[in-house]
């Protein structure tokens, strides 16, 4: 199915199943393939749409282009006014957590139910433990940009996911989900300048819509951090936390995680 141009780059994405829409967001050197454990899931319910946000696959970056947290931000909502049918359910995770959670905030009428899986950033200081040391989110994965960068891609994907799951990480995965993110590896280079900036309390209390937030209980405390100060600031936030899951929680717990969302939309 086609989709919406925006400044003459589309966006790709896969649709599966009736009803009304669900819209899902991959987060970083993913796309709409991370979605395999939900779609056919959702899909019995909502007509499901897995995007592929612009540079992401099938059409990879440049390595040149502009890359923009808020570029992404509008191409979701240009994507959601452009299927015409009013407010709709909207799913992130990690960094896609992120741009839904700015959709909310930017575009409340564009979203009626909001699911954030484990959103990646950082805490402000109205957000963030009064002991809390000054996070910066490029410096976390500064590491691993670099390796991209001298075209050593493979150790740059391991540094990354020490970051997002812990040592060792890159190495457990199967080789097909490896894959997914060597195809968009380049777009770690362009996270460092993209423009995210932290979360903040004013942000977090501007999002008015039913709110799910879900967290894994083996996940890394940058997440779970996250996870916790959002749950408290936005109004109508609840939190799951699925036991033994890590940032990865919809493929360590695909039955877990898909019945939590379900269950949460069950309540309209």
């Amino acid at each position: 199915m086609p989709s919406p141009e925006t400044d003459a780059t589309p966006m790709t994405f896969q649709c599966a199943g009736a009803g009304e829409p669900f819209i899902l967001i991959h987060g970083s050197v993913n796309d709409s393939r991370y979605w395999a454990p939900q779609t056919s899931v959702f899909a019995a319910r909502f007509e499901t749409f897995a995007l592929n946000l612009r540079h992401y696959w099938p059409k990879p970056w440049d390595g040149q282009s502009r890359f923009s947290i808020d570029q992404h931000i509008d191409d979701v909502a240009a994507f959601i006014e452009t299927l015409a049918r009013g407010p709709v359910r909207l799913l992130g995770h990690s960094r896609g957590g992120y741009i839904a959670f700015r959709l909310a905030e930017r575009r409340p009428d564009l979203v009626s139910r909001l699911v954030l899986a484990e959103p990646a950033g950082v805490l402000d200081a109205s957000l963030a433990a009064p002991d809390a040391p000054p996070a910066n989110y490029a410096a976390l994965i500064a590491d691993a940009v670099a390796c991209v960068q001298r075209g050593e891609t493979e150790i740059g994907l391991e540094k990354f996911f020490d970051y997002a799951i812990g040592p060792g990480g890159w190495a457990k995965l199967p080789d097909a989900r490896r894959q997914i993110c060597r195809d968009n590896a380049l777009t770690l280079i362009g996270q460092i300048a993209e423009g995210r900036t932290p979360y903040s309390r004013d942000a977090a209390e501007a999002i008015r819509c039913p709110t799910l937030i879900l967290d894994g209980g083996a996940t890394q405390p940058v997440f779970s951090g996250v996870a916790a100060a959002l749950s408290c600031a936005i109004p109508q936030a609840r939190r799951v936390t699925l036991p033994g899951a890590t940032h990865l929680l919809n493929w360590d717990d695909a039955a877990g995680f898909n019945a939590a969302v379900l269950s949460f939309f069950a309540k309209d």
